[in-house]
């Protein structure tokens, strides 16, 4: 018997096509911004309806920026409540990670909006710490305009070129559907190791203004 290679298509592992439309956009993007850690599939459904005329690039990138960052709202709203399940000696050891995030929040969650990499890392901290929500608001939409503003061009003026080399090496999807979770599991719990750790003396030599008198020592 002759042997076939079986690769996996695109929409396989993804179930949105571009048929969709702006609406379908809408309701990825947010959704899929709003599970911590997983933002994959409005990615790829961005890029994919960047290709080509139908749809305008610039109505593209504002509405994946908008919706993302909208939900990206929702789960620094949901960490900055989740203060008040912490016990008062969790929040004594983050006070000067605290006072860390309130001078360099808005840059970090700009960064974290502006580049692929799993940003609820960074906002469930920033929630936690009480970072200003309108500035961490102005800040993660920004960021989220550059992110998606460079995804529609790319794609737009190369395709999915950049996807194909990685789709050839896939022939089953449950194996991508498992790193998924694994990442979403990993990522959590590092952010309940930033809970358990002692800040004070990790930032007591970088970062000395962050401590109190007394914790200085």
């Amino acid at each position: 018997m002759q042997n076939i290679d079986r690769h996996v298509d695109l929409w396989e592992l993804f179930p949105f096509t571009p048929e969709v439309g702006y609406l379908g956009l809408t309701i990825v993007s947010f959704f899929g911004s709003l599970v911590p850690f997983v933002p994959i599939p409005s990615f790829v459904l961005v890029a994919t309806m960047a290709v080509g005329d139908q749809f305008d690039i610039h109505v593209l990138a504002l509405i994946a920026a908008v919706t993302s960052t909208v939900a990206k709202q929702i789960i620094f709203y949901v960490s900055y409540g989740g203060r008040r399940i912490i016990s008062d000696k969790t929040k004594k050891r983050m006070e000067p990670f605290q006072k860390l995030v309130k001078r360099y929040g808005g840059s970090a969650a700009f960064v974290a909006a502006a580049t692929p990499i799993p940003d609820d890392l960074v906002y469930i901290p920033l929630g936690l710490a009480k970072y200003n929500p309108k500035r961490f608001f102005v800040a993660t939409l920004l960021g989220k305009l550059v992110l998606f503003y460079v995804i529609v061009l790319i794609s737009h003026y190369m395709g999915l070129s950049l996807l194909e080399p990685i789709l050839q090496d896939i022939e089953d999807p449950l194996p991508v559907y498992v790193g998924i979770i694994a990442l979403a599991v990993a990522m959590s719990a590092v952010v309940i190791l930033m809970l358990r750790l002692d800040w004070g003396k990790i930032l007591r030599k970088v970062a000395p203004w962050t401590l109190d008198d007394d914790d200085q020592k």
